[in-house]
């Protein structure tokens, strides 16, 4: 019975390798999967042997006391691998982690299939190197990608993004507005302070202070899509007494119907732009995080909205700049302005056109694990 290690660092991850995993399930009912599982991937069957959620953390020094924990399971991981001889190993973005699972299955010999490139085009290059390596297949999500890699020398190949089949709302606005008993009178925000507890602490204070600020001038909705390595019930004590209130999900259905989302910089701002929604983008990690690894990005924006459309669509307020005040008036620019926010839109739809591929991403992801399954059947024994 053939076996495939999935490994998923983190919750944007976790749905795309899930996602390819019903794929290949499909295809080859007698397929088994284990792995690095998140909630995604433990409801598509794969085994967890340890969880996404377990290694989701943010930032160059923020990682530094969580090293033990990770390291116990990065070594449970390389366990079960070399117990159960996967004949295949699909990782998934998280660079830190899974480039060091890449290395130790490659000395098993399990070759490696790579899904969702690492952003090594933005900082810290030196990682190429160990790409070429230890990775046998790179399947990048981003049409920029696939020159990069191939002029360093990693095999690659350019899918499309998965999101751009798939991202769509589940319920009409008036009946998300009535699910959740909004006025359907006054403009939604919706507020996305990022998947991971630790980034969205430090980005909560700052919207509940632009959210109050805006609150000021004009009645609005506030709502927070909780991801699912937060939930809802993380926030609630911290949201209690201010304008903004948290709901189980429904991320997409919350971005698709507001008016402005105020969304922190990562794979939520792709999501938001393939519903074609109006948006603020933000993000902060700790001052020494920032000093260290500022001068390492080589990008001229941190947004991948304005990196696929090589100029400033979306506001971008990074670090320093993101304040309550900056926040509101950013978003109060949207609101107010309804030309400002069609432009944005038009510009959006624009972006999301080009990071369509060739056909459904994981069908061709799919495609890759097949022809790479089949080769590891035909190599002689001797070579395995």
């Amino acid at each position: 019975m053939p076996r495939i290690l999935i490994s998923a660092g983190e919750a944007s991850g976790d749905y795309y390798a899930a996602q390819l995993a019903r794929e290949l399930a499909r295809r080859h009912p007698d397929l088994t999967f284990f792995g690095c599982a998140g909630t995604h991937l433990r409801e598509a069957g794969v085994d967890p042997v340890i969880r996404t959620e377990d290694l989701a953390v943010v930032g160059l020094v923020e990682v530094l006391h969580h090293i033990p924990r990770i390291w116990l399971r990065f070594r449970k991981l390389i366990a079960a691998a070399a117990e159960r001889r996967p004949d295949l190993a699909i990782l998934t973005d998280s660079p830190d982690f899974n480039l060091r699972v890449a290395a130790k299955l490659k000395r098993l010999g399990v070759p490696v299939l790579y899904l969702v490139a690492p952003q090594v085009w933005a900082w810290r290059q030196g990682r190429v190197r160990v790409m070429r390596r230890v990775i046998d297949r790179l399947l990048c999500i981003f049409p920029f990608e696939e020159a990069f890699f191939s002029r360093h020398g990693v095999p690659v190949t350019f899918i499309g993004h998965p999101l751009t089949t798939r991202v769509r709302p589940a319920l009409s606005r008036e009946a998300f507005f009535a699910k959740h008993n909004l006025p359907a009178d006054r403009p939604l925000v919706t507020v996305l302070p990022g998947s991971r507890r630790s980034e969205a602490l430090r980005h909560l204070p700052d919207l509940i202070g632009a959210a109050r600020l805006l609150s000021q001038d004009r009645p609005l909705t506030f709502l927070l899509p909780a991801s699912p390595t937060c939930g809802a019930a993380f926030f609630e004590p911290h949201l209690a007494g201010t304008p903004i209130r948290a709901i189980e999900g429904e991320a997409w259905d919350a971005m698709a119907h507001c008016d402005v989302a105020l969304a922190a910089s990562g794979t939520v701002t792709v999501e938001a732009m393939l519903l074609n929604t109006p948006m603020v983008t933000y993000y902060r990690v700790t001052p020494l995080t920032w000093t260290i690894g500022k001068p390492l990005v080589k990008v001229p924006f941190y947004s991948m909205v304005n990196l696929i459309a090589e100029k400033p669509v979306v506001a971008e307020l990074i670090q320093h700049d993101m304040t309550p005040e900056r926040l509101a008036a950013a978003a109060a620019r949207l609101l107010d302005n309804s030309g400002e926010r069609e432009t944005m839109k038009a510009d959006l739809a624009r972006i999301a056109q080009r990071l369509a591929g060739p056909g459904d991403a994981m069908a061709r992801a799919a495609d890759e694990v097949d022809r790479m399954l089949n080769a590891a059947k035909t190599m002689p024994e001797t070579l395995q």
